[in-house]
């Protein structure tokens, strides 16, 4: 169906496109049973404290106020993650600020953090319980002279709904934002970030999205300060502002956030340096350019405990979870594994 369907859409504004998808999906109406696969059971994982379907989530942007995830758990996904939340409603940057590279298989954004704040979002989770594992992406508004209050507010507000939250320092579309990669500044927003978990007796597993446009030499900073507060995830990573020379589609030079294909390996790479680093005990969520199940177990292979997806699923449509589900236990059985867990860090 979405063959049929992709040139229509595709000849959208990206952005009218996106919420025409919110829409569809508020109606809630494909049975789960649809996206089931054959012996998914060798998918099913450990994220944290609790077992999930299968390792394959949905990353943060996609579902931003947090109007669709329990649609979206019906289309596979083990898990998903809502967001950017703000404290504050946002409607972010101008329009237009999405972008198709057809021939790249990539987005670029500037979204800005658009959403509808966190008393809205708050609410609407708790009237619509989450029928799987949720993951809240949390950020500061663009206006905020302190952007770690911003984050304290967030953390304090909604960790009761979420079963992890994930500290979004890497969007390079909020002016600032990448400047906690700094390792005073990221010690300073952990020290925060603590005290509050601490205040609140929070147990909920914190998770930091990092950049792609990292050096090599702040990886170690980095890992030092995730394990002295107890960060208990790592997502790499976030979208680039960088790497647009072999591009090749027109809108190659528009401002904002590169995902998609031209992504996927500079992710693998960093993933295997923070597996190799942190021996495998920090969970990794691995993102960029996941559009299959052969990407998705390199990811994996890499370090990757889950992956996460969005650019693929805009390209792939609805039932790309479960083309990567079946391909996933072809792979699985080719290499006579008996679960995905046991591919993690293979290749490092």
């Amino acid at each position: 169906m979405f063959s049929f369907l992709r040139p229509y859409i595709f000849n959208i504004d990206p952005e009218t496109a996106h919420d025409l998808a919110i829409k569809s999906l508020k109606f809630n109406i494909l049975p789960k049973g649809f996206f089931d696969v054959k012996d998914e059971e060798v998918l099913e994982t450990k994220l944290f404290d609790k077992k999930i379907p299968n390792p394959i989530g949905l990353a943060a942007g996609f579902d931003k106020s947090a109007e669709v995830y329990n649609s979206l758990f019906k289309l596979g996904f083990g898990f998903v993650e809502i967001g950017t939340v703000t404290p504050k409603k946002q409607l972010g940057n101008l329009k237009p600020r999405i972008f198709r590279l057809e021939k790249d298989q990539a987005l670029i954004n500037r979204l800005g953090f658009n959403n509808q704040g966190l008393e809205i979002i708050s609410r609407r989770i708790s009237e619509n319980i989450p029928q799987g594992y949720l993951g809240v992406n949390i950020g500061p508004n663009k206006d905020t002279v302190n952007k770690a209050e911003d984050y304290f507010v967030c953390l304090s507000k909604l960790y009761s709904h979420a079963d992890y939250l994930t500290i979004n320092i890497s969007s390079p579309n909020t002016e600032g934002l990448r400047d906690f990669h700094d390792h005073k500044q990221m010690d300073n927003l952990l020290i925060g970030i603590n005290k509050i978990r601490k205040a609140k007796n929070i147990n909920k597993s914190i998770v930091i999205k990092i950049s792609p446009d990292i050096d090599d030499s702040q990886i170690s900073g980095l890992i030092e300060l995730i394990t002295k507060y107890n960060i208990q995830g790592i997502i790499i990573s976030n979208t680039t502002d960088r790497n647009r020379s072999k591009l090749e589609d027109k809108n190659k030079n528009e401002k904002g956030g590169l995902s998609g294909l031209p992504l996927k390996d500079i992710s693998t790479n960093m993933i295997k340096k923070f597996y190799k680093d942190t021996k495998g005990k920090i969970k990794i969520f691995g993102v960029g350019g996941v559009d299959s199940g052969k990407s998705a177990f390199e990811k994996i292979t890499a370090g990757a405990n889950v992956i996460q997806l969005y650019t693929g699923m805009v390209y792939k449509g609805p039932g790309v979870v479960k083309e990567i589900k079946s391909e996933l236990i072809s792979i699985i059985k080719k290499e006579n594994l008996k679960n995905i867990e046991q591919a993690v860090g293979i290749n490092t």
